[in-house]
């Protein structure tokens, strides 16, 4: 099944060259391109692509005020495409429901991997994004919040321990080797987690076992 994508980007040779990139790998198609963030809200209702490859720094509408509308309409993924590795722009993109963060100058290799383990359902961070995320919650979570942490309570001993290891960057794979149980047996408690807790994808199960409590950032 062809994964369809939307770029959006202020920058026309940017848009042309990541087209170029994707449409040269097989079972990816880009679908459009947009100018700018809201250009990007209109082409995703226009186009309905899977995976929208967003950058933050836009005029107008920019990426995070573009994801959190993007995600709040549609279950379209969006994969922040940037050039700033800054704390606060993880943090807001990710807290306006984007499933992946990658900097500009990862390879064509490594873009349209992302682009699959996004489509997938999957989370995606670049290594050294999700050792800034982690500083960033240590630095303002002081503790747990009730509301969230009441929510652990809906779930089955199996289920926390997934969802703990998924917010320590466990892929399914990893995760069914330490449990020691098939792969389809985590995916199936990554589900009903996911629905228990009323959250969007793994990438907001991981914001949500920081912010609760349930796994701390060590060595931060």
């Amino acid at each position: 099944m062809t994964i369809r994508v939307l770029i959006a980007d202020d920058q026309m040779m940017v848009r042309q060259g990541f087209t170029v990139l994707l449409n040269a790998e097989p079972g990816i198609e880009v679908v459009g391109q947009a100018v700018d963030g809201l250009d990007a809200v209109a082409k995703v209702a226009e186009l309905a692509p899977d995976v929208v490859l967003m950058d933050i720094r836009m005029p107008g509408v920019g990426g995070i005020e573009a994801t959190s509308r993007v995600t709040s309409e549609s279950s379209v993924k969006v994969l922040i495409l940037t050039t700033f590795d800054l704390d606060e722009y993880v943090y807001d993109a990710l807290r306006a429901g984007a499933s992946g963060f990658l900097l500009k100058d990862a390879s064509a290799a490594e873009l349209a991997q992302a682009v699959r383990v996004v489509a997938a359902g999957d989370a995606l961070l670049a290594p050294n994004i999700t050792k800034r995320l982690i500083a960033e919650f240590s630095r303002t979570t002081a503790g747990p919040r009730a509301p969230l942490k009441d929510r652990v309570g809906a779930l089955t001993e199996r289920e926390t321990e997934v969802l703990s290891l998924i917010a320590q960057g466990l892929s399914n794979a990893e995760i069914a080797a330490r449990l020691l149980v098939a792969e389809q047996t985590v995916k199936t408690h990554v589900s009903r987690m996911l629905v228990k807790l009323n959250l969007r994808d793994r990438t907001q199960a991981a914001v949500f076992a920081y912010e609760t409590g349930l796994v701390r950032p060590t060595g931060y």
